[in-house]
């Protein structure tokens, strides 16, 4: 959920259904985008909820399959840069429990948005949010539930940037397109074609994720999460195609990085 001379992850969304992709436009028209979208150095980074509108128009998947209950059920670990991408993790794990109805996984990942924020100290910044995922998964309101993790995914990033901790606000990010890509992936493999594999066409967004960590202070970088996320980033670049033509190994492999990178920052 980048790329100032693509489509967007949203027009590609017709894909998905075998109907004709209209042609990519020469250049994005920034005005236009989805007010959450957010446009760091010209490039659009989507937003989770961008990602799963796409999900929506690939048919019907598994989802309740797909989701990872334990991230519901982790508990802050490590330094606050793992804490930050586990974050982003448990937002988009968020967007995966609603396409499956689940009601009780997603009041579950509200309560850990709330445990991990305070962990990073923007609790306050994001209590509302998580309290409203609650409030409207057990109303079963999944298009309100989407909205508020959508805005907790913002308030959190910019919470974090008044705070003057803008790299962690960045890594939240890259946490939640790695949990979302490796969905993305999983959904794409389910039923290959090559009309699907064109929603993984990202590449502007693979450097620009590169750009940012490699822009952080060697403090930041240095961190072993950190360090093996930068090098997951360099393997997935290669493999999101020329001009959009992503193969069906391709897919399997982006799959596989991005979920072996989602359990490292998952992990203890």
């Amino acid at each position: 959920m980048n790329f100032p001379a693509i489509t967007t992850i949203v027009v590609l969304a017709a894909s998905a259904l075998g109907a004709p992709l209209p042609p990519p436009p020469a250049q994005i028209d920034l005005e236009r985008l989805p007010t959450q979208a957010k446009v760091i150095d010209r490039v659009v980074v989507p937003v989770p909820n961008e990602v799963f509108a796409v999900l929506d128009r690939l048919g019907k998947p598994r989802w309740a399959g797909l989701i990872h209950r334990d991230v519901s059920k982790a508990k802050p670990t490590g330094e606050a840069p793992q804490i930050a991408m586990m974050l982003g993790v448990i937002i988009a794990e968020g967007f995966i429990a609603v396409e499956a109805e689940d009601a009780e996984e997603v009041k579950e990942l509200g309560r850990a948005i709330l445990t991990f924020s305070n962990a990073i100290g923007v609790r306050k910044a994001v209590v509302r949010r998580a309290n409203s995922v609650i409030e409207f998964a057990d109303k079963h309101q999944w298009n309100r539930v989407r909205t508020e993790l959508d805005g907790a995914l913002t308030d959190v990033r910019e919470a974090m940037i008044e705070l003057n901790s803008e790299p962690l606000a960045q890594l939240v990010s890259l946490g939640g397109w790695l949990r979302g890509t490796d969905v993305l992936a999983q959904v794409v493999n389910m039923d290959f074609s090559a009309r699907g594999a064109e929603l993984l066409h990202q590449p502007g967004l693979v450097e620009h994720f590169e750009k940012q960590v490699d822009g952080m202070k060697a403090r930041l970088r240095s961190n072993r999460i950190v360090g093996k996320v930068r090098q997951g980033l360099t393997e997935i670049q290669p493999l999101l195609g020329d001009g959009g033509k992503i193969s069906a190994k391709s897919v399997k492999e982006v799959a596989a990085i991005a979920g072996r990178l989602v359990t490292l920052i998952s992990s203890k």
